[in-house]
């Protein structure tokens, strides 16, 4: 039998070429293949499901096999997203690599060998004649040419991927990416720039309002811009975004098909000042939590079944100016005995300086069971329905007194936000307008987080109140 013979790189990445030429799953748009064959940073700005993951998957997986000894490192804000990334580059590596491994003749089991046996040396055969150096992991594989593809999250402070030096980033949902990690991460890329050429950042994203490091990369002249709509791709049914432009607003279709940066001329929080104010991405309890600081939770309250209960905890910082916002959480169809008891042990492990609720409507009852169960000492409940009254025994506070008061917080750099996606999303989504009799009104389709923050930031105010207000 004749020896198979071994090919070299020049050879391998001859017959990516080929396979991709002979993929008839995918044939590539003009932009596509301009995203192919170019060398060095890209900034991707699609709608939804036009193919930007499959096309920068495939371009990963060609950069692989054509240079040696770089490492291509798939990052996004969850490991879930840079998996999706990573598995579709790992299927096209395997393409090849059982095409190197039929053009070396195949493995054929021996029938006088026992099935271990014949496992063992079909490994050594993928081995030498194969593509990859090692056993794929979930997260990374190495080829024989030295190229190795990571695919990692950004994690809690994007701190403990600081150790690659990375020749290829590639972030996947860029704009989601927590402004703090790109801090982290950007030096990976200095070195290869400087010694290799490489020092290359491929991000796709669709957008997610105006400013922060993405929206920067996408007007920057080093990327190569690519921007395309969902309505100029050909496998999108026009009936399906027809159902999607009657069904959202003319801003979220523009966002979320057309690929446009959007802020509302109208929205209370500037996503600029949101994203700048997020300044950190965890905060661990066990490590950081200080009981010589005091602590105010903020809740809103959702009816059964519709909408969820947020839960917004503030840490007052050493120079009684500043608040923290180290926790943000929700829970979904509570009834208000299952909400109360959640607060009583949250309080239990915090020892709340301050919890701030609704005491309007559905969150009348639950301040009511807190007030007989914690007392009025730390209960506030705030009625922000009604008008601010002028005696001096009482002041009711507007809605606009709390978004207002967070708002010149967040102006001032007197509020520090966790770096949460859905809180995010929630105060991108706070929109304001003035009725005909000049009456601010404010509101969101995705308020309850955000109505929430603004009542823990008020614990700043209500510290040293032992009033019940209402």
């Amino acid at each position: 039998m004749q020896t198979p013979k071994r090919l070299n790189e020049e050879e391998i990445n001859r017959l990516n070429l080929i396979l991709n030429e002979n993929d008839e799953t995918f044939r590539p748009d003009k932009w596509q293949k301009e995203v192919l064959d170019h060398e060095g940073n890209i900034a991707l700005r699609t709608g939804r499901q036009v193919g930007k993951s499959e096309t920068v998957a495939r371009k990963a997986a060609n950069l692989a096999t054509k240079h040696s000894d770089i490492t291509i490192l798939m990052i996004s804000a969850a490991q879930r997203q840079s998996s999706e990334l990573f598995n579709k580059s790992m299927r096209h590596l395997a393409k090849i690599h059982q095409a190197l491994l039929g053009r070396a003749g195949g493995f054929a089991p021996n029938p006088k060998y026992s099935t271990r046996k014949n496992e063992e040396l079909r490994r050594n055969f993928e081995q030498k004649y194969g593509l990859f150096d090692g056993n794929p992991t979930r997260t990374e594989v190495k080829l024989k040419n030295g190229t190795r593809l990571l695919s990692l999250p950004t994690g809690k402070t994007g701190s403990f991927i600081r150790c690659y030096t990375v020749d290829v980033l590639i972030a996947d949902e860029a704009a989601f990416i927590p402004e703090p990690v790109w801090i982290a991460i950007r030096p990976m890329l200095a070195t290869s720039k400087l010694r290799r050429g490489f020092g290359w950042t491929i991000l796709l994203s669709t957008p997610f309002g105006k400013g922060g490091y993405y929206w920067e990369c996408c007007h920057d002249p080093d990327f190569l811009q690519i921007h395309v709509t969902s309505e100029q791709c050909k496998r999108i049914s026009r009936k399906f975004l027809e159902k999607e432009k009657k069904k959202l607003s003319k801003l979220e279709y523009a966002q979320e098909y057309l690929g446009e940066f959007t802020d509302e001329f109208n929205q209370f929080f500037p996503t600029s000042l949101i994203k700048r104010c997020m300044t950190f991405i965890s905060w661990d309890k066990a490590k950081e939590y200080d009981k010589s600081k005091k602590y105010f939770l903020g809740v809103d309250i959702a009816r059964y079944g519709a909408d969820e209960n947020a839960f917004v905890i503030a840490e007052l910082q050493k120079d009684n100016k500043t608040i923290k916002i180290v926790k943000c959480l929700t829970t979904e169809r509570k009834s208000l005995t299952d909400t109360v008891g959640r607060i009583i042990a949250l309080d239990e492990s915090w020892h709340f300086n301050r919890i701030l609720t609704d005491d309007n409507g559905i969150g009348a009852g639950v301040t009511d069971m807190l007030l007989e169960k914690l007392g009025k000492n730390k209960i506030i409940g705030i009625n922000n329905s009604k008008k601010t009254m002028q005696d001096d025994k009482q002041k009711g506070i507007l809605k606009e007194d709390l978004y207002s008061n967070t708002l010149a917080m967040m102006e001032n750099h007197k509020l520090d936000l966790i770096a949460d996606l859905k809180l995010q999303r929630s105060l991108k989504g706070t929109t304001f307008e003035y009725s005909s009799e000049a009456n601010l009104k404010i509101f969101g389709k995705y308020s309850h987080l955000t109505e929430a923050l603004v009542r823990s930031c008020w614990g700043l105010k209500a510290k040293h109140l032992n009033l019940f207000l209402y």
